[in-house]
């Protein structure tokens, strides 16, 4: 791949972290007693037409429960599945424009967290929406695919769909090998170093699989913590998780090589795992395929130490 293409994609990571971040540090400013609701916000009467999808994880869900035919225009970074690509835009998923969206006169907006009050925007030019912020645990992930399902008229296609789901991510976890201690890890979103903590949806599937996330020891005022080199190399982590293989061009070689991190037993006992940085970064149709990643990595990295 070329600088430029990883350029650009490191740009988008951190407009997607920064955006994280952003949202995190609201959510702390208004006190410990409120919480960001997962609860999908509509106002749908009937099933609409001319969709456009402004956020990845959902264009993979509306074309997953059947509605791909409804789809009118999908956000830049909507790159799954390969059908989306018929109706791929350069709408921005974090900084959209109510004019680019107008001009495609859709029947329904889908927007994921909504940073910026974009359904009020589109309300007040007539425009519906659907609006549905990130889950923190899986049973918010299946209910918001048959959410989602429900509003564009594809019910039954949403329950099999999250049903299905449920019963292989559930079958993954069970047979999860019971561990006499706990499994470190660090989790990597981009090559600064910013990691999640267990009270993100990402943090919560891998302490599903019993493991001890080295983050949560930061006890900061964001789950999206930018972790220090030296904070890393005195957490020791046993296994580390790479979603920036795509957008930074990070791969277990390129992090055995960084300064000091020789030393780590990820490194030294071959537990780097390698992920898609878009597969463990939604919550759509491909959720099964991640845990099962993370799974076949954690008992791969186990048999090293047989």
């Amino acid at each position: 791949m070329k600088a430029n293409q990883f350029s650009a994609k490191k740009l988008t990571r951190r407009v997607l972290i920064g955006t994280l971040l952003a949202f995190s540090s609201i959510t702390v400013a208004c006190g410990s007693d409120t919480r960001v609701s997962t609860e999908c916000t509509q106002v749908v009467s009937e099933a609409p037409q001319k969709i456009i999808s402004l956020s990845a994880t959902h264009t993979e869900i509306l074309f997953a429960v059947g509605a791909g035919e409804q789809v009118i225009a999908v956000d830049s970074m909507s790159n799954y599945p390969s059908e989306s690509a018929g109706v791929l835009t350069d709408l921005a998923a974090y900084e959209p424009s109510v004019e680019s969206i107008t001009a495609y006169e859709p029947d329904l907006v889908v927007i994921g967290d909504d940073f910026v009050g974009l359904a009020e925007q589109l309300t007040a030019v007539g425009i519906k929406s659907w609006v549905c912020s990130a889950p923190t645990t899986l049973d918010e992930a299946y209910a918001q695919i048959e959410d989602l399902g429900a509003a564009v008229g594809h019910s039954d296609e949403a329950i099999a769909l999250a049903t299905s789901m449920k019963s292989e991510i559930d079958a993954i976890i069970a047979q999860a090998p019971a561990l006499d201690e706990p499994i470190s890890f660090y989790h990597e979103l981009d090559d600064m170093n910013y990691s999640v903590t267990s009270n993100t949806f990402i943090g919560s599937i891998y302490a599903a699989l019993g493991l001890q996330n080295i983050a949560d020891a930061t006890q900061g005022d964001t789950d999206y913590p930018q972790l220090s080199a030296e904070f890393i190399v005195s957490q020791n982590p046993d296994m580390i998780f790479l979603s920036d293989t795509k957008c930074c061009g990070v791969t277990a070689a390129s992090v055995a090589a960084r300064p000091g991190w020789e030393v780590l037993s990820a490194v030294q006992g071959g537990g780097i795992v390698e992920l898609d940085d878009d597969v463990a970064s939604r919550w759509g149709p491909r959720l099964v395929e991640f845990v099962q990643v993370l799974s076949d990595g954690v008992n791969a990295y186990l048999k090293t130490l047989s």
